[in-house]
């Protein structure tokens, strides 16, 4: 365990465990949780930070895939082949990371997330509910090519909502109500953070300490967080979205011009 105060390791799990919770809800527990080990974690490298962060979250995604696989409508091998070509994308994005201009790039996903929040706002009736129509081979393939190697890639690239994104795209592609493409999303992101952990580990870049304990608060609030967009269902998960998108766009602001 690092030289941490007995409060920031309370703030860390206090963190974890409401990342968990957004995260099961609809993506982007990132949005939380890497900001609170960067302060918790000052003097540690970046990839050390990356690492237990991955650590940390694939045990909530993991305990939420569950979790949704038990008690909502999923499509197990479709999700997996989905995750595959995420993983295959991912590690092409973080190879190219090092050459791209993200400063350029932050301009462009906020304008994207601008529009993605229009359409939830003035289309109330998007991913309220499953078509009725069965999905094409068509368009599986095409989300294991856009959601699942476009959006890997940018996770690899990037990175920040790549949960949110997973979930608007399944939504849109597979015609999923936005309980299912969350549940869907949860095991993407099992598969992702699977291949990106591996690769933290094989480089000794996680506390696995710190991490194991985090994760117990992370599982918890990943938990509760599926359970809850079980029971209150996609309205619930539209507005948990919106705060998201919007909270995604202040953040890529700030950091753009901040």
């Amino acid at each position: 365990m690092p030289d941490i105060s007995t409060t920031m390791i309370i703030v860390l799990c206090v963190a974890a465990a409401a990342a968990g919770w957004i995260d099961a809800v609809v993506g982007g527990g990132g949005l939380l949780l890497l900001p609170a080990l960067l302060l918790g974690l000052p003097h540690a490298h970046p990839a050390t930070v990356l690492g237990t962060n991955k650590a940390v979250a694939i045990v909530g995604t993991t305990g939420a895939a569950v979790t949704y696989v038990r008690r909502a409508p999923v499509n197990v091998k479709v999700a997996v082949r989905i995750g595959l070509a995420a993983l295959a994308g991912s590690m092409g994005g973080a190879a190219l990371a090092g050459g791209i201009d993200k400063d350029a790039m932050r301009p462009l996903i906020m304008g994207v997330l601008v529009i993605v929040a229009g359409v939830v706002i003035f289309k109330p009736g998007f991913g309220a509910a499953p078509s009725a129509e069965p999905v094409s081979r068509n368009r599986v393939l095409l989300a294991i090519g856009l959601a699942g190697l476009g959006i890997g890639f940018y996770d690899g690239l990037i990175g920040p909502g790549t949960g949110t994104f997973l979930v608007l795209a399944l939504t849109a592609l597979l015609h999923l109500d936005l309980v299912s493409a969350s549940a869907t999303a949860k095991i993407v992101n099992v598969c992702t953070n699977l291949g990106a952990l591996g690769m933290f580990a094989y480089q000794g870049r996680v506390l696995w300490q710190l991490a194991a304990l985090m994760a117990v608060f992370n599982l918890a609030g990943g938990m509760i967080g599926a359970n809850m967009a079980l029971k209150k269902g996609s309205g619930f998960v539209r507005w948990v979205l919106l705060t998201v998108v919007g909270a995604l766009v202040v953040r890529l602001g700030f950091e753009q011009w901040g």
